[in-house]
C-alpha cells in the first residue's frame, strides 16, 4: 500500500526503501518483494479500470476527492479482487480494512469495507 501511495505522487520508492522508512528490521524475502512489485505494476497497468470500478462502487465520492490513503488501499484491494484473484475475497477485504484502520481516517475502515463489499459481490455474479 505504501508503494502504491507513493506512486500517486510521482514517487518511485522500492520495496527496500519503503521497508527502511517504515522501520522494518528484517531483510524482506524475495517473494515479498516480487509480490509487492507485482501489485504496484498491476495497478499501473489497470489504473483506469480500477478507478472506474472504485468510482462506480463509491456512490457520491469522486476519485479525485477521496483521501489518498483510502484510494491507495482501495486500488490495491481492487487489483487483488478483480485482476489478481489469488487470495480469497474475505482475506483481501479484511486486510484492506485493517490497513485503513491503521493509516486512514476515522471513517476509512467503514468506507473501504462498504466499497469493497459491493465490488466483491459484483465479482461473484
Amino acid at each position: 500500500m505504501k508503494m502504491a501511495y507513493g506512486k500517486m505522487f510521482g514517487g518511485d520508492d522500492t520495496y527496500a526503501t519503503v521497508s527502511e522508512i517504515s522501520g522494518a528490521e528484517l531483510e524482506p524475502a524475495k517473494e515479498d518483494i516480487d509480490f509487492a512489485n507485482g501489485i504496484v505494476d498491476g495497478i499501473a497497468e489497470h489504473e483506469k479500470e480500477i478507478d472506474s470500478i472504485i468510482g462506480e462502487a463509491s456512490h457520491g465520492w469522486a476519485i479525485d476527492r477521496m483521501p489518498k490513503v483510502d484510494l491507495s488501499v482501495l486500488r490495491v484491494a481492487v487489483y487483488e479482487l478483480v485482476f489478481d484473484k489469488k487470495a480469497p475475497q474475505k482475506v483481501i477485504i479484511n486486510e484492506a480494512v485493517r490497513i485503513a484502520t491503521k493509516y486512514g481516517g476515522a471513517d476509512s475502515p467503514r468506507f473501504i469495507n462498504g466499497v469493497l463489499g459491493k465490488i466483491a459481490s459484483s465479482e461473484e455474479k
